[in-house]
């Protein structure tokens, strides 16, 4: 098989902007430390490690899709797929950190798990390698809506002075 340098780069991109987006988007500082946690939370050094495999291995499915891609309204739904995605998932980070919103970013989570669970479904019918490839993204993404639950149940009200 033939790489296609011009979409690896597509989905090598989504990859990277995202990750780094959102490492940069995620202030650990203060209000943070503040927060009260499950004892189950992860360290946070964990999460960097973490997104970075787990959107590789996304951005992976993302190459794989399109490469299969048999027309044009093909490329167009997955690009769609992974267009909503990145909006989804780069709009947690600041809603929790920056807002200090953890109540909106769970609420947001409900979303960006909806769209991991489309790209887990349909991607497989452009390569079925490219939908079990984001498990581990809707695994992580199901696991940090519970973490985000429990922090939110944990420190409630939110947006009070």
């Amino acid at each position: 098989m033939e790489i296609d340098w011009t979409l690896a780069g597509i989905a090598a991109a989504w990859a990277i902007i995202l990750g780094g987006a959102g490492g940069a988007l995620t202030e650990i500082g203060e209000w943070y430390r503040d927060l009260n946690k499950p004892s189950w939370q992860p360290p946070d050094w964990l999460f960097g490690p973490a997104w970075t495999i787990i959107l590789g291995l996304s951005g992976w499915s993302f190459y794989l899709a399109l490469s299969a891609a048999q027309s044009t309204s093909d490329t167009v739904v997955i690009a769609a797929l992974f267009a909503a995605n990145f909006v989804l998932h780069f709009a947690w980070s600041p809603l929790f950190f920056k807002i200090k919103r953890p109540d909106w970013a769970l609420a947001e989570n409900v979303f960006l798990w909806l769209s991991v669970l489309s790209l887990c479904l349909i991607l497989p019918l452009y390569s079925p390698l490219a939908g079990w490839l984001n498990v581990p993204y809707i695994c992580w993404v199901s696991f940090a809506f519970l973490l985000n639950w429990k922090i939110v149940q944990l420190n409630r009200p939110f947006g009070t002075a």
